[in-house]
């Protein structure tokens, strides 16, 4: 697996960024794609909003049992969103806001400046919309979640 590209957002340390696209929602970012999958961008633009699967290329290893960011309280990693994973992949859906060339420009990029990007895929209400969901052990607010931003706690020393 490879990137097909660069994420460039205005977030530059890993300290105090949004936890989550909902607090990046005013945030604008790019995505620049490999000119070698440029075709592949054809009628993205019809779309409002896209998946970007990323790789979070400054975490190093992982822990099975995680304090996210969002509690206090230990959480196996695969219940959580945290970025120190086996497989550090990260999602996030965003708002297009418009697509020139090679470069998509979108708002609410919840990552880090030079994220690598390793797909994009169209968010599809018919598809991705699931009604009656469970939060788990999640008890925050939208606005609350839109708040909260990043620590320390999955930076190395």
């Amino acid at each position: 697996m490879k990137p097909i590209g660069i994420i460039h957002t205005p977030f530059t340390t890993l300290g105090n960024m949004p936890i989550q696209p909902n607090g990046a929602e005013n945030s604008i970012a790019e995505i620049v794609l490999n000119n070698e999958f440029l075709d592949g961008l054809l009628d993205l633009d019809s779309f409002s909003h896209i998946y970007l699967i990323y790789l979070f290329h400054r975490s190093k290893g992982y822990d099975l049992k995680v304090v996210p960011f969002l509690d206090n309280q230990e959480h196996g990693v695969f219940a959580t969103r945290a970025p120190r994973r086996p497989n550090p992949i990260g999602l996030s859906i965003v708002k297009i806001l418009s697509v020139h060339g090679n470069i998509i420009q979108v708002a609410g990029a919840d990552v880090l400046d030079g994220t690598p990007i390793l797909d994009i895929k169209p968010y599809i209400e018919q598809f991705d919309k699931v009604e009656k969901s469970s939060c788990g052990w999640l008890k925050i607010s939208e606005q609350g979640v839109a708040k909260k931003r990043s620590d320390n706690r999955f930076i190395l020393k």
